[in-house]
């Protein structure tokens, strides 16, 4: 079979990029047979009508592809920028002279050619304009004078101005899942006429932290520098300049980083628990899984000794969510670091393990009728809520549990 490698000038990611939803991976919630984005493209088939939308999520996860499958789909003239290079004039220039019929423009290069008049335009990064740039969107897309899709990683409600969103879908993209992406990694293999090893494979899927353009770039380089021999986990190592390292998710050494990066920072021991986050990161354990685990040690190791760490850690949470790798590796190091040299108290998390092993011990205990709420007369008369006092020094546990403590101030 000839080689396909060296017939296009065009990256592998753009050779095997889908022009129909049935060659798209992944973003089943969106795409599938109940997706809102197969409903609506079968909607304005009928109808005319597709509304502008916003797709939100990580990279590699099919928004520009989806983008290019609505418009073909529909049959509108597509007009494609990015927001890195482009400004509100060279858009407003395409909107008010609008190509023939017959051209369809990807910015200034025809993309493919239909006679219906409805535009979409695509853009990509849309956070990287500013107040005044979106502003100037505003008035076109109120009137429906075309289709907007805009495509970001970034969280619109605090990227997108608020009556620029308000006029707008957000649909969110999940970062893509192992199975799509050995889905992907089987097209792309056929396509270039390529063999590679299990675990070469699995290496690079792992690598690709759920970025399919990631995956593919990587191949394609490991393909150019070694198309006879069946790709091995060095050629995937050489391609990506990384090294593999030993972290099956399945196995002892998963459990074993982990739980020396929550000793780490039990223990206070900064280097350390930098040393076990770097080793995750690096492997490709999930910035997520990471993230909730430190959320938990806010309040488990940390706990009342410094309450802000429970904050941090849901802000490092937030930010692994919406950014994703490579960058929030670094929101991870700055929360493990704020955690490991915060001051500890497991006092709280002590305290609440005792009392579930009373609740287990007893049961449900009645509860003291002075706290009880009386909202008809017949509990009033039964003595609910009698002698109620707000601010009392009195124990307030079942009369089994007086005097129990718990928690120590």
């Amino acid at each position: 079979m000839k080689d396909k490698s060296v017939s296009y000038s065009k990256p592998l990611p753009e050779k095997l990029r889908p022009e129909r939803l049935t060659g798209f991976f992944g973003q089943e919630h969106l795409v599938g047979k109940n997706g809102i984005i197969k409903k609506l493209i079968h909607t304005g088939k009928k109808t005319g009508f597709f509304p502008s939308i916003i797709l939100w999520g990580p990279p590699g996860s099919g928004k520009t592809t989806l983008a290019r499958i609505i418009s073909r789909d529909l049959k509108r003239n597509y007009f494609e920028f990015s927001a890195v290079n482009t400004s509100s004039k060279e858009i407003e220039k395409v909107i008010k002279s609008l190509p023939p019929k017959n051209t369809v423009l990807q910015g200034e290069k025809e993309l493919f050619p239909f006679k219906e008049e409805k535009t979409v335009i695509f853009l990509d990064e849309i956070h990287r304009f500013n107040k005044a740039q979106q502003d100037k969107l505003l008035p076109y897309v109120e009137r429906g004078d075309f289709t907007l899709i805009g495509a970001t990683t970034e969280n619109p409600s605090f990227e997108v101005i608020g009556p620029l969103l308000s006029r707008m879908r957000v649909l969110t993209l999940k970062q893509l899942g192992e199975k799509d992406l050995h889905k992907i990694l089987k097209k792309a293999l056929s396509f270039l006429n390529q063999s590679i090893h299990k675990n070469a494979c699995d290496f690079l899927v792992e690598s690709s932290n759920g970025d399919a353009r990631v995956l593919l770039s990587t191949l394609e380089i490991a393909h150019n520098l070694n198309r006879k021999d069946k790709l091995k986990v060095k050629d995937i190592e050489e391609a990506l300049q990384k090294r593999q390292l030993s972290f099956d998710k399945k196995g002892e050494e998963y459990y074993n980083v982990i739980s020396a990066f929550i000793k780490s920072m039990r223990a206070g021991n900064v280097d350390a628990a930098l040393y076990y986050l770097a080793r995750m990161v690096e492997s490709g354990q999930d910035p997520l899984y990471i993230a909730r685990r430190m959320v938990v040690f806010a309040s488990e190791d940390v706990g009342m000794a410094q309450p802000t760490a429970l904050v941090v850690a849901n802000e490092v949470f937030r930010a692994c969510e919406t950014i994703g790798y490579p960058e929030c590796a670094i929101n991870l190091a700055h929360g493990t670091v704020y955690l490991t040299l915060a001051k500890k108290d497991r006092g709280s998390y002590n305290a609440y393990f005792k009392a579930v092993e009373d609740v287990k011990k007893y049961g449900n205990l009645p509860i003291p009728l002075n706290i009880l709420n009386a909202p008809t007369g017949l509990m009033k008369e039964l003595g609910y809520g009698k002698n109620y006092e707000p601010y009392t020094k009195k124990s307030l546990l079942p009369e089994k549990l007086k005097g129990k403590k718990y928690y120590n101030t």
